[in-house]
């Protein structure tokens, strides 16, 4: 049966001229540059080639503030979006910069309101589970289908998308989590927020500054948005949920894939004259 994704080519077909013109190298990371859980040591390796290369790079990821702050803290990059941008993290001359759509009273206010959607889906959907990094979370609830437990079949999945969208919340399905909070704010419009105000890159007025990398739905947005986006091999998995693809599709899956984005990435641009 015939997918959105049927309309995204092999990376092997991107351009030296598209590769010239990136500066900013935007990614997913669960199942992006990691593979089952883990980040391949050869993923670790672009990204420091990537940052050495002089590429900006900003991971942008459904995982908690706090995993953020040890990711600006300690990985080669120029900042990290987190929560399914909710907030950025930067460190820049020895401070960390933390900024988030919402102030801390909201913030307060919708981890209250969140407790009942919790209990809601914990109570409709038999197997799902509170995800094991929600303690160090600010803006929003995810739930577990698959990282610590059992994977849930599809059906499932949905409904607990359905009891987030009751509750009036914006609900996203990850690889592993279904991240649901209180708003219209998504990853794609932390991104341009940060690169704008950070670095002055205005990606309204060129896209094609920066690759974006990602493999499941929540996704959508960037791969939507970015002329130049990549979906890693595993984002197949997720084809009858994808409506806007990816412009590209790697070989390998996870971390592998993003590897294989870098090394193209970086040979084009080593080779143009």
């Amino acid at each position: 049966m015939k997918s959105a994704l049927d309309a995204a080519k092999p990376l092997s077909e991107i351009s030296a001229e598209i590769c010239r013109g990136i500066r900013a190298v935007a990614s997913d990371i669960d199942d992006t540059i990691s593979t089952e859980g883990k980040i391949p040591a050869i993923a670790y390796d672009a990204l420091w080639r990537a940052k050495d290369a002089g590429l900006i790079v900003l991971p942008v990821t459904g995982r908690p503030a706090g995993w953020c702050d040890l990711i600006a803290r300690m990985w080669p990059v120029d900042g990290v979006v987190g929560e399914n941008g909710g907030l950025y993290y930067r460190l820049a001359g020895g401070k960390m910069k933390r900024q988030y759509v919402v102030p801390p009273e909201t913030r307060a206010a919708n981890r209250k309101k969140l407790e009942t959607v919790a209990a809601d889906v914990l109570r409709e959907v038999p197997g799902s589970a509170i995800s094991a990094d929600q303690f160090s979370r600010e803006l929003d609830l995810a739930i577990d289908f698959c990282e610590d437990v059992p994977r849930l079949p599809d059906a499932d999945v949905e409904r607990i998308v359905k009891v987030f969208e009751r509750h009036g919340c914006t609900a996203k399905v990850s690889s592993i989590h279904v991240n649901g909070w209180f708003g219209s704010y998504d990853k794609l419009g932390m991104v341009k927020t940060f690169l704008k105000h950070e670095l002055a890159i205005d990606v309204e007025k060129d896209r094609g500054a920066v690759v974006f990398s990602g493999d499941s739905p929540n996704d959508e947005p960037m791969f939507g948005y970015f002329p130049v986006s990549v979906g890693v091999a595993n984002v197949t998995d997720f084809a009858s949920r994808i409506q806007k693809p990816p412009a590209f599709l790697t070989r390998a899956r996870g971390g592998e894939g993003f590897a294989e984005m870098i090394d193209t990435i970086l040979s084009h641009r080593a080779s143009s004259p």
